[in-house]
């Protein structure tokens, strides 16, 4: 299961509270703290998405899972497409906060390559709903601006491995680096996506970090 945020523990973590009027605490009804009802939302949506050969998911599923009304959903999300983009954002924060470290700390272009494609598929890996929300499995039928986004966040990782993909060229002496660096970030992007795909139409079986190391060395040296 992802985590999702830094959520502040458990009130079951906190201590039991003292008994008034002759009540047990376990019996008095604990409230989640403020924002803490939408992560477990999100967490739900995401456990429900790791299980192999998923069907849609309903709300009226992802309630009874909750063990709350339809309603009590709709009061921290608008849609269930809005739970859908709360967790491409999360993969967006989480995939290009690396991405970007990457680049900050390490000066050889194809090292930057060989370690984005890495930290891409291994967050997949780690994360087997989220690899479904981004191969597009788990967004089937949903509304066509969750596919557009998740579109979105692959073009722009085609863009930064096309930036260091056209310095690593021009360092080999290319005459046309940027046309180099196009084709080869389009075939690495490619790639990826293929590996993610297969792990969710697998039912997580072939993991996208299979003989990794030797597929990279294939794609970028």
């Amino acid at each position: 299961m992802p985590d999702l945020h830094e959520a502040p523990p458990p009130d079951a973590l906190c201590g039991a509270a003292p008994e008034q009027n002759g009540t047990s605490p376990a019996a008095v009804r604990k409230r989640p703290r403020p924002g803490e009802r939408r992560i477990q939302i999100l967490q739900a949506l995401a456990e429900m998405l790791e299980q192999p050969g998923a069907e849609r998911i309903t709300t009226a599923a992802l309630s009874a899972r909750l063990e709350v009304s339809e309603a009590a959903l709709y009061r921290h999300f608008a849609s269930k497409a809005q739970m859908f983009e709360a967790l491409i954002e999360f993969v967006e924060s989480s995939v290009f906060t690396l991405v970007n470290q990457i680049v900050e700390r390490e000066t050889a272009p194809l090292t930057q390559v060989r370690r984005m494609l890495s930290v891409l598929l291994q967050f997949g890996e780690k994360n087997p709903g989220m690899s479904r929300v981004m191969a597009g499995d788990a967004l089937v039928f949903e509304n066509e601006r969750l596919t557009a986004r998740m579109n979105q966040f692959f073009d722009r990782f085609e863009s930064q491995l096309r930036q260091s993909l056209r310095a690593a060229a021009g360092d080999q002496g290319s005459e046309t680096p940027t046309l180099d660096a196009q084709a080869a970030a389009s075939v690495m992007t490619s790639f990826a996506l293929g590996r993610l795909q297969r792990y969710a139409r697998s039912g997580f079986k072939r993991l996208p970090t299979e003989h990794l190391d030797a597929a990279l060395r294939q794609l970028a040296g």
